[in-house]
């Protein structure tokens, strides 16, 4: 029995029966200090599971079974919201009232995006740290980016700016407002303190992303015609993309390998739970399995969102940029936005700002980006031009964040400042109208004009 467990011990990957995976204690070592805020945000919201019942199952692949729908669908505290997923299916395929589909598929999206953080989590005790980093680099906002491809075969190039500048707008200002806020409330007689190196290496990566977003705005408003510089426009967003990606590949590895220990997250004084967290609660290929199956559902319910938003835009009398741009970056990362705040409630805010601060990241230097080099590929003229309203509230929402965490400090009233920005601006994309259809501009225009003349 004891050589048994000695071998268990050397060969973790050969349990594959819906037992804890057991690590040796120099890999637990490691393992434990390689956890990301990411990752750590999203494990607030997991559930123990009771493997009781479950071990007394005398099949071995019925155990298996039993144990992974145990682990991945029940052990979140978003599970309740797992029966929106089939219900925006049958609403969808009913052809039952198309805003509702739109609201289903978005419930059903929540629970989605927290358990594709927790598979990869799973999958990076098996590969390791530096892997498991590169798919959290790349799977941390796979919502945002499968809905951004499918609107973009939809040719819905509006939605995709909306709906990832909202991503950013709500991580800076309404993630980071929230999380800094609630912790000072709640330790308002203790100095808070974080680690200024991240938040600045990200600043200066959001920065760089807003430079590479102003150019081609500046580009249009420096040519006698706008019509002029619509191509050049173009080739010049496609450049700055690439140039885009090339930075974030430099920030992986200096987030990955050079500079690692300054992203990592560790959450002190909870040893135990820390080393229960560590064993891996399904097997290597099972994780693969249910990470290719929540991605299809992901991929579903998002192409019912991109085709229900100007239906359900009509339906409540709110714009698309109102409900692209505010209403599907918070519940699509509504997981990890209440990991964010659950953490600064313990005056850890490394993990708070690593979750809001890195998620921007990702979005502003990968997301947007590779949909433009995405959509060069299907033939869709994508840029980086997001308009003067757009591109100003992402370049004032980076500047006073930058300034809120310029002197690694803080307080409830930096959290609350955020917090009004992100309401001012969401106040004015809510009274903005802008028609689904393009062409309708031109009448809407020319309607105002000709009453303002017969007023007269």
């Amino acid at each position: 029995m004891a050589s048994r467990q000695i071998q268990q011990e050397q060969q973790p990957w050969l349990l594959e029966n819906g037992h804890p995976k057991v690590l040796t204690k120099e890999s637990r070592h490691g393992h434990g200090r390689s956890r990301t805020a990411h990752n750590m945000s999203s494990s607030s919201l997991r559930k123990k599971s009771d493997r009781t019942l479950v071990s007394k199952i005398r099949c071995a692949s019925v155990r298996n079974v039993v144990a992974n729908i145990q682990e991945v669908i029940l052990g979140t505290k978003l599970s309740i919201l797992f029966p929106a997923i089939p219900a925006a299916i049958v609403a969808h395929y009913l052809g039952l009232g198309r805003s509702w589909v739109f609201i289903l598929s978005l419930l059903g999206l929540t629970p989605l995006a927290e358990r594709v953080s927790f598979l990869t989590e799973q999958i990076a005790i098996f590969t390791g740290p530096t892997v498991g980093g590169l798919l959290n680099a790349t799977c941390g906002n796979v919502t945002e980016l499968i809905i951004a491809i499918f609107a973009l075969t939809s040719n819905k190039i509006a939605v995709v700016k909306y709906s990832l500048l909202g991503s950013v707008l709500s991580n800076l200002l309404l993630v980071l407002g929230t999380s800094l806020l609630c912790g000072g409330i709640s330790n308002i007689g203790v100095e808070q303190k974080y680690d200024r190196r991240q938040a600045d290496v990200n600043s200066l990566m959001l920065l760089l992303g807003l430079l590479c977003h102003l150019l081609p705005l500046l580009f249009t408003y420096s040519a006698a015609s706008a019509e002029l510089t619509v191509e050049p426009s173009l080739y010049l967003s496609r450049a700055a993309s690439i140039v885009m990606l090339v930075a974030y590949f430099a920030y992986l590895i200096f987030q990955l390998w050079t500079h690692r220990q300054l992203f990592e997250a560790e959450d002190e004084g909870e040893g135990e739970n820390n080393e229960a967290e560590e064993e891996a609660v399904i097997g290597f290929w099972s994780g693969f399995a249910w990470l290719a199956g929540m991605t299809v559902f992901i991929a579903l319910l998002s192409e019912y969102v991109v085709d229900t938003i100007e239906d359900a835009s009509d339906s409540w009398g709110l714009s698309v940029s109102f409900l692209s741009i505010i209403l599907l970056p918070i519940v699509g990362n509504a997981a990890e936005h209440a990991g964010a705040i659950i953490f600064a409630f313990k005056n850890k805010l490394d993990i708070s700002l690593g979750v809001a601060l890195g998620s921007s990241t990702q979005i502003a230097m990968f997301v947007v980006p590779l949909c433009v080099v995405v959509s060069w590929g299907m033939g869709v003229n994508m840029d980086l031009n997001f308009n003067l309203l757009e591109t100003g509230s992402l370049a004032l929402a980076i500047i006073v964040t930058s300034f809120t965490l310029q002197d690694g400090t803080s307080h409830y009233m930096k959290g609350l400042v955020l917090l009004l920005c992100y309401f001012v601006i969401a106040a004015c994309f809510f009274v903005q109208r802008i028609p689904n259809d393009p062409n309708d501009v031109h009448n809407i225009t020319l309607k105002t004009v000709t009453d303002s003349v017969l007023s007269a």
